[in-house]
């Protein structure tokens, strides 16, 4: 489809410069270049700036925070690309900080609206939870904290070598971890997931997952599995979770989801029946909803359905479904 990197997360046109991951010289020179900037990230959300928090609170290499040595999984800036002009942008953990005050229930909850104010900072910027700003950045902004989040989240569970379990380290600016006891490499995992625009007529099927907030309905999605393809996935994830065969799948955009490490694939699907047998193990929960109930959802005017998360990809399809440029 024609709007695919429209998508949040998507299409900022990064530079990653894999090519100076491994070269040490290249690395300390991009480190000490005065242009050079850090964005730091606290549990798993990033430093922001502003009155609306809306755009990233990028630091120099030089702050007292970089040598503080506050990280969790690894203690080094991992590099996350080269802006235009030269400036190399790295990404840096501080976990292991303890604000004075924290709201332990917020944190990790479907909507967390607290935010980590740290004094060595300036005023204007505090950690915030990237699902609640990450319609309000910068497609750059966006791409570099889901990066950011996303390598640092891939440390902090990957520590130790899957091969022998001896503890590996950090390698190719934060892209790679070795083994010393058995010399095997380990590389970001992402883990492909389908999501799927299921219609039949002029109706879309949508499903709701336990714990989400009351009336959020959102399109089915699915881990693919080893072996599979991403049209198999579709049928297979519809026909378990909902009991609704599918015919023709076509793909239709794609988004990294840093929560924890998926790269989501949204495709369409034909359904050929629209009677529905809920897994319940699965869902919730699963409907039809016709083209005029969706467009009174996303006006925030049904009286039972919410339409889903604003930034996500499946939101994204739904409004390019209902705006007929799926194409």
């Amino acid at each position: 489809m024609r709007t695919a990197e429209q998508v949040t997360f998507g299409g900022s046109g990064l530079n990653r410069a894999a090519e100076i991951r491994g070269d040490a010289a290249a690395l300390a020179r991009a480190m000490a270049d005065p242009a050079a900037r850090c964005l730091l990230m606290w549990r798993g959300k990033p430093l922001l700036r502003g009155d609306g928090l809306d755009a990233l609170g990028l630091i120099g290499m030089d702050h007292p925070l970089l040598s503080a040595g506050l990280g969790k999984a690894i203690r080094e800036p991992v590099l996350l690309g080269v802006e235009e002009g030269g400036a190399a942008i790295f990404a840096h953990d501080i976990s292991r900080w303890e604000p004075e005050v924290l709201d332990y229930g917020a944190l990790g909850s479907f909507v967390d609206g607290s935010e980590q104010r740290h004094p060595d900072l300036p005023d204007d910027t505090a950690f915030g939870e990237l699902r609640r700003v990450m319609t309000r950045l910068s497609p750059r902004d966006a791409e570099l904290a889901a990066t950011a989040k996303a390598i640092i989240g891939w440390h902090a569970t990957h520590r130790f070598c899957a091969r022998c379990g001896a503890e590996s380290v950090i390698a190719q600016a934060g892209w790679q971890r070795d083994c010393a006891a058995c010399a095997c490499h380990h590389f970001p995992r992402t883990d492909p997931v389908v999501i799927m625009l299921i219609t039949n007529g002029d109706a879309v099927l949508m499903g709701r997952s336990p714990g989400w907030p009351e009336g959020m309905y959102s399109l089915l999605a699915g881990f693919i599995e080893p072996g599979e393809t991403m049209e198999a996935a579709v049928r297979r994830e519809v026909m378990e979770e909902a009991g609704v065969p599918v015919g023709a799948v076509r793909y239709l955009a794609s988004q990294p989801w840093p929560f924890p490490a998926s790269l989501m694939f949204g495709c369409a699907g034909e359904a050929l029946a629209r009677e529905i047998t809920i897994d319940a193990k699965e869902i919730e929960d699963a409907l039809w909803v016709s083209r005029a109930d969706m467009m009174t959802a996303f006006a925030g005017e049904h009286p039972t359905i919410k339409p889903a998360r604003k930034g996500a990809i499946a939101h994204f399809l739904l409004q390019n479904w209902l705006a007929d440029t799926l194409d």
